[in-house]
């Protein structure tokens, strides 16, 4: 996976500043016009078309980043120029999907204070995120929850449900406690139906956000059979989709593979993963839910020291899930997040772009054959000026030419294998 040779480092170089150079060319010509001149009509839904996404009839390839905090930075005028500085740097390089918290339960500059009550200035903040994504035509995947205590989490909706004097005993009871999935059905209620301050549009009616997301990487160790999380799923995907029938839904999963496929869990990064209470295959056949989410941390999951055994297992990991999705889900797999981080000793500082490099090759080579590869969002991308948020895996783009040239160069290539349009035959 490595580049051996100096002619052949150099013509890769060189390719990659042409490819650079063209779209460069293109945006300066045509973004500022596209973003002025692009009318709501063509500001569609995206849409599930079998293993493929279709806007307007044409693939969508999902081509995306993470940075969780920006409704956080939305709040307070002086730190709203850092989401603008993201938002406009990635749509620069070619970047079309971001996805980001809609959710912070109690603690700092809590959205959701307590069960149903809201602070309306950190709701404006999302409002703001998701008017400025659409002006720089970035898509949104909003995350209802957090499976980890960051942010609240499902261990907040618990803490709640105890201080309101339920007999609860841990907090895998989130996804079973009739209460607190009542505290949770009445968030999702509550940012569905958001009427935005800024584009008075209520947010399940806007083409701007791609998907919701049921949870962040959501697991249930006590109940390992899966039979725990899976109801969960599935009454959760039926009251998104009662709300919201227009938009897509995926779960946040990390792609695990569960009980009901016990020839593919040897294919799980380490066995006590097999013990999570998450079942890739069961879960995503879920009624209601649209595309497989799939995430990338070989860093953290594997204790192998040696880079190119990383990089065979992320090869694997992803095609595997891509044939499943395609073989026997029938949707898309977007791999939701995936990343490096810098601070592990282990790897040489350019690993991290190495590892990027392998994530978009073997998704290109899955769009140039039709596959389910829907696409990718790396973690995370931060604007210049926020790096005491760094938490190893941070890209910053005005500071990583390399990276920024890859990302715009992988736009190029996704596009020019884009295909042809997707018929309703295909649903």
């Amino acid at each position: 996976m490595f580049l051996t040779g100096n002619s052949k480092t150099h013509v890769n170089s060189c390719l990659l500043i042409v490819g650079l150079f063209l779209y460069l060319i293109r945006t300066h010509s045509l973004n500022h016009h596209d973003h002025e001149m692009m009318s709501d009509e063509e500001w569609g839904f995206v849409q599930k078309r079998g293993t493929q996404f279709a806007l307007d009839g044409q693939p969508f390839y999902v081509n995306g980043f993470n940075t969780y905090w920006l409704m956080d930075f939305s709040v307070d005028e002086e730190t709203r120029g850092k989401v603008r500085d993201v938002l406009r740097q990635a749509s620069a390089v070619g970047l079309n999907v971001c996805r980001t918290w809609a959710f912070n339960d109690a603690g700092y500059r809590a959205l959701q204070i307590s069960p149903g009550e809201y602070d309306e200035e950190v709701f404006k903040g999302l409002d703001f995120v998701v008017s400025e994504a659409k002006k720089h035509k970035v898509r949104l995947i909003l995350s209802l929850c957090n499976n980890w205590e960051e942010y609240g989490g499902k261990a907040q909706y618990v803490k709640w449900g105890k201080e309101a004097g339920l007999n609860l005993t841990g907090e895998d009871d989130f996804f079973k406690d009739p209460t607190i999935k009542e505290y949770y059905k009445a968030h999702v209620m509550m940012v569905l139906t958001r009427v935005n301050s800024l584009t008075k549009m209520m947010y399940k009616d806007d083409p701007t956000i791609l998907s919701w997301e049921l949870i962040n990487e959501p697991r249930c160790p006590s109940d390992p059979s899966g039979d725990m999380l899976q109801s969960w799923i599935e009454e959760m995907a039926s009251y998104v989709k009662s709300i919201d029938p227009n938009h897509l839904l995926e779960i946040g999963a990390e792609g695990f593979y569960g009980p009901s496929t016990p020839e593919r869990v040897h294919l799980n990064p380490k066995s006590c993963f097999n013990q999570f209470g998450t079942d890739f295959i069961r879960n995503h056949q879920t009624p209601g839910i649209d595309f497989a989410s799939v995430h990338i941390y070989t860093d953290s999951w594997l204790s192998d020291s040696i880079s190119g055994t990383h990089l065979v297992f992320v090869k694997n990991w992803m095609e595997e899930h891509m044939d499943d999705a395609e073989k026997t889900l029938n949707m898309p797999v977007v791999f939701g997040e995936f990343g490096v981080s810098s601070k592990d000793k282990r790897f040489a500082s350019k690993f991290q772009e190495v590892f990027m490099n392998t994530v978009y090759n073997t998704l290109l080579k899955s769009r140039k054959q039709g596959g389910s590869g829907g696409g990718c969002l790396f973690w995370q991308l931060f604007p210049e000026g926020t790096d005491h948020m760094d938490d190893g895996y941070a890209v910053v783009l005005s500071k990583s030419p390399a990276t920024s040239s890859m990302i715009s160069v992988h736009n190029v290539k996704v596009k020019s294998n884009a295909g042809s349009s997707i018929s309703h035959e295909e649903l």
